[in-house]
């Protein structure tokens, strides 16, 4: 076994661990990046970019049918699903190859294989070759994988989980997805636009359950509105699978379709990594218990991602990832999430940073609210897209701005100024004289903000949206 000397082993080569190792890179450090499959981990491979890819399918497809409403004339529209999917693998194999290209750039040894870590400066590695790693820090970057449910077999056939259904090479003419969560509902705006007869199944009272009400009653009505079935407060019993394809148990019905989707979630993936032999302090769900400087129990051991099971998403990878080599390095830096921005893909979008109205309530905060609509908006009008608005959270006795919410065309876009003011603990005067260019969807903040201090421009004053 081949033996080699690092600064930092960095495992898994998603978000969080790529961005630790060209960081590290930069500070001089001598980095190794260990991955078991392949570069990019989740996101680029079976979540942010294979979904958001086969969704703008779905999204242009939209434009498309719309096209009459802005005088244009489009016949005989049509798609293939084979070639969607098609698109959708090779902006994958494309990204990929850019960042296996970006990686030896920084002169980033890159070893392909499954990592175990003995001890808190030994990882071995077994692969076409095997290694044994010694280094000063270690990081472990392994992300998530899809929640499973005990009694139900994903067979990848019929029964699908979030990362297998990507490769789907057949359109069904319906499905059931299990779970209302963020990840069943994007699949769901995906596959209802493509004309699949899609029923969403919920346990709790509704989708979207904790991004709060005003959030999921807007995303319900536009689910049903687009024939999408929701099933909320219904139990899953167990899936029965037979010749015409599948049928879901419920606790006071059945429901049959072609396929179906367990998309209940995701869980940190920590198996066979060794973390017994260490001790690592881990959480109720097996997530990696890490401080604000990203460090586990064993301190020159960090953790960073979905594997420590906080904000499962790409972005706060990549930050922690940042917090974690600055401690190694020496820099003062804590890790915050106050303003993490977080991103639904349906549609309408949905993008929320910090408080939302519910969250700042069960603090005890007294808040002014802002919610401005797309409808009072020029650039909606002319885009077609008059449905959504935003909000504003200000805490009432400092008027810092406190949370934001944005739902509509191009949420995604917009939510990003608002992050920067949540970071920066903006006031809301401050925001109030921010000049925004018009005609545009981002004014809409600014607006936003005048009506959370009774200063309504461009909407009724008192008017309830």
């Amino acid at each position: 076994m081949e033996e080699k000397i690092c600064d930092i082993a960095i495992i898994g080569s998603g978000p969080g661990g790529y961005t630790a190792a060209i960081r590290a890179t930069q500070l001089g450090y001598k980095v190794i990046l260990i991955d078991k499959l392949f570069l990019g981990g989740v996101c680029l491979n079976t979540g942010c970019i294979p979904t958001k890819a086969i969704l703008t399918s779905a999204d242009v497809l939209d434009r498309i049918k719309k096209a009459e409403s802005f005088g244009l004339f489009v016949k005989d529209v049509s798609f293939d699903f084979s070639k969607i999917i098609e698109r959708k693998d090779k902006i994958v194999t494309n990204l990929r190859n850019g960042l296996q290209s970006l990686l030896i750039s920084n002169k980033i040894e890159i070893i392909q294989g499954k990592a175990t870590i003995n001890d808190k400066s030994t990882v071995t590695i077994k692969g076409q070759n095997s290694y044994k790693i010694i280094a000063k820090n270690i990081v472990i970057a392994t992300g998530s994988i899809p929640t499973t449910i005990a009694n139900i077999e994903i067979d990848h056939k019929t029964i699908f989980n979030s990362n297998s259904i990507l490769a789907l090479k057949k359109l069904p003419s319906s499905i059931a997805i299990v779970g209302g969560g963020y990840i069943g509902c994007e699949f769901a705006s995906f596959f209802a636009r493509l004309n699949v007869k899609v029923t969403i199944v919920e346990s709790l009272e509704s989708i979207l359950f904790s991004h709060g009400k005003e959030v999921s009653s807007l995303l319900s009505k536009a689910f049903l509105k687009n024939n999408i079935d929701l099933k909320t407060n219904h139990k899953l019993k167990g899936i029965k699978k037979n010749d015409s394809g599948v049928t879901l148990i419920l606790d006071d019905s059945e429901i049959k379709a072609d396929i179906a989707l367990i998309a209940i979630g995701r869980k940190p993936n920590i198996q066979d990594l060794g973390l017994e032999n260490l001790k690592i302090n881990l959480g109720g769900k097996n997530e990696i218990i890490v401080n604000e400087k990203m460090q586990t129990s064993i301190p020159n051991i960090y953790a960073v991602g979905d594997v420590i099971g906080k904000w499962m998403l790409a972005h706060a990878a990549s930050h922690e990832a940042l917090v974690a080599i600055d401690t190694i390095h020496g820099i003062e830096s804590k890790m915050s999430y106050d303003a993490i921005p977080s991103i639904i893909f349906t549609k309408p979008e949905i993008a929320s940073v910090g408080l939302t109205q519910e969250g700042a309530i069960s603090k005890n905060i007294e808040i002014e609210i802002g919610k401005f609509p797309f409808t009072a908006l020029g650039k909606a009008h002319a885009l077609d897209e008059k449905d959504g608005f935003v909000k504003v959270i200000v805490d009432k006795k400092s008027k810092v701005i406190l949370g934001a919410q944005a739902i509509g065309s191009t949420a995604s876009v917009l939510i990003a100024e608002m992050s920067l003011a949540i970071t920066n603990k903006l006031k809301i005067i401050q925001l109030i004289e921010t000049i925004h260019a018009h005609p545009t969807l981002s004014e809409s903040w600014m607006e936003a903000a005048c009506i959370s201090q009774n200063r309504s421009l461009n909407f009724p004053p008192n008017l309830k949206i």
